[in-house]
């Protein structure tokens, strides 16, 4: 059997539901050790009741990545445990519509908070170690929302552009000294924290099909890697254009959409 991340301890952060379970039992049938962060713990149990049945072990802690005190000690607390983080995985992220028309500066904040904030106090936590054992893996799950500003979504695609340039930073630093590190953006993905979200969802992927990309990614050492290609070429090529070319093709494009699910929505 291939077990490329055998024994292993892999952080990842919002591990309770979503892409963050997904990954904690695809990371453990490649024989990881899943050290599992959340807010909200109540589905952890069953989460390691999986990983037993599937004869991994695991533990968790809760905290907020947002909370740099609380995730500093659920770290260390995991790590006496388990022992030292081999790989981490930053997941924990929110996302809610910001529209221009309704502008909300604190949910714009509270985005930043937790999907850009919490990354750094995540790798704060974990890289120290990682630097005395010269070696190590940080991994930011980012999205296609961070390639440039999109329409309703100014507060997530700011954050996630930041994610992106801080482990653009720490890579450079980091590839000389046996510490790898991994931006994975994907597009939309099938989870309770998309399903509120009013907004159009082109391409969207299953939990499953997204959690086995992120750990193909993440074995590979990829530097960087984005999916749906069919969605993410268009936001690349919109990053090139000239600004008033990019925002005419995004709002044509949006309009289509939005036809489009509400045929759906009648049928």
């Amino acid at each position: 059997m291939d077990l490329p991340f055998l024994n292993q301890v892999v952080l990842i952060t919002g591990a309770a539901r979503g892409l963050g379970r997904q990954l904690a039992l695809e990371m453990a049938i490649g024989g990881a050790v899943v050290a599992a962060i959340d807010r909200d713990v109540s589905p952890m149990d069953s989460l390691m009741a999986e990983l037993k049945a599937r004869s991994r072990t695991g533990g968790y802690e809760q905290a907020d990545v947002a909370d740099r005190t609380a995730l500093f000690q659920a770290v260390a607390n995991l790590e006496r445990r388990l022992g030292p983080i081999e790989i981490l995985i930053a997941n924990a992220g929110i996302g809610c519509p910001t529209p221009a028309t309704a502008f909300d500066a604190e949910a714009v904040a509270r985005q930043i908070e937790v999907n850009l904030i919490g990354v750094a106090n995540s790798i704060a936590a974990v890289l120290p170690g990682m630097l005395q054992r010269k070696r190590g893996h940080l991994v930011a799950i980012s999205s296609l929302a961070s390639f440039r500003g999109l329409g309703f979504l100014a507060g997530y695609s700011a954050s996630k552009a930041g994610v992106n340039a801080l482990m653009e930073s720490l890579r450079l630093e980091l590839a000389p000294r046996n510490i790898h590190c991994t931006i994975v953006c994907p597009g939309w993905i099938r989870t309770n924290l998309t399903a509120h979200l009013p907004l159009p969802k082109p391409d969207i992927m299953p939990v499953e099909e997204a959690a086995r990309l992120v750990v193909r990614a993440i074995r590979q050492r990829k530097a960087f890697y984005a999916f749906p290609w069919t969605t993410a070429w268009i936001l690349l090529l919109c990053r090139i254009l000239p600004p008033g070319l990019s925002d005419w093709l995004l709002r044509s494009y949006g309009r289509r959409l939005q036809r489009r699910l509400a045929r759906l929505t009648r049928q």
